[in-house]
């Protein structure tokens, strides 16, 4: 059957409607902090669920991999359990003419994991400070048993790792520290070694027990439990931060909007760390 002139038009009109009023759908993309994979991927897929035309993409790496992304222009929001380093701040005014935009969006203690048969429970960030810059290398010099340490720790692209050694370790790692992939991975190799430790977000700390951290030797122990680190009496806690580029503007807005509301915040109790108010 031959279409008249006339029906070929409209056939044609209706398809090319058809086409153009689909929309593909919106995309933010968020890459960064291990530390924070977790908590941000329980974020996209609430926010998801009430916003089903956005695709929220979350992915780790670290926070230097994050901030990294962000200034080549391969992420819209770069993770960082670490403040922004002014080099990374110099490469985002080279290449954008902007300093960049830091949000803080939830808070964490950072743990000191210790196996469970350790008879070691709390430590000074002192003493942790010498464990893992390799001067105490027995845990007989805290008080423990003789036998030697074993220290796990994170690789330097992360900002755990960067924190931890600014506020704790206050100079270069031991090179007996065995650096490992992600929290969890130290988390497991403390649970299988009695004499080891480690350290990562108080939201990992499954199967181990959190190291009591003191002061200074005159100081009483302190865990890194919602109620310290909100009355800032944990001695090693910290913001999580979202950087981006520029002043977030759409769906990325929406999205950040979204994460600093009271459904945002709530969320985060449940993956163990702690919301800003």
């Amino acid at each position: 059957m031959k279409l008249s002139k006339f029906k070929f038009v409209a056939l044609l009109l209706v398809v090319m409607t058809i086409g153009f009023s689909f929309t593909a759908p919106k995309k933010v993309t968020v890459k960064g902090s291990d530390t924070m994979v977790i908590l941000s991927q329980k974020w996209a897929e609430a926010y998801m669920k009430k916003h089903p035309a956005t695709v929220i993409q979350v992915t780790g790496g670290g926070s230097g991999v994050g901030l990294a992304a962000l200034i080549n222009g391969s992420t819209d929001i770069a993770n960082a359990s670490r403040p922004i380093k002014p080099s990374e701040v110099e490469n985002l005014k080279a290449k954008y003419k902007t300093k960049g935009i830091e949000i803080a969006c939830a808070k964490d203690g950072l743990s000191v994991f210790l196996n469970k048969g350790n008879k070691i429970s709390e430590l000074t960030i002192q003493q942790l400070g010498d464990i893992f810059s390799g001067k105490i290398t027995n845990w007989k010099q805290v008080g423990g048993d003789d036998a030697k340490i074993q220290l796990y720790g994170r690789e330097s692209s992360s900002g755990t790792f960067e924190f931890f050694k600014e506020h704790v370790v206050k100079t270069d790692f031991s090179p007996r520290c065995q650096t490992l992939p992600g929290t969890a991975a130290i988390v497991n190799a403390v649970k299988k070694d009695k004499y080891s430790v480690g350290y990562g977000g108080a939201a990992y700390a499954e199967g181990v027990k959190d190291c009591k951290v003191k002061k200074d030797a005159k100081s009483k122990g302190v865990l890194p439990t919602e109620a310290n680190i909100k009355n800032k009496t944990y001695p090693i806690s910290r913001y999580l931060y979202m950087y981006l580029k520029a002043k977030p503007t759409g769906e990325t807005k929406a999205f950040i909007d979204w994460i600093l509301s009271p459904e945002g915040q709530k969320m985060i109790a449940s993956v163990g760390y702690f919301p800003l108010k």
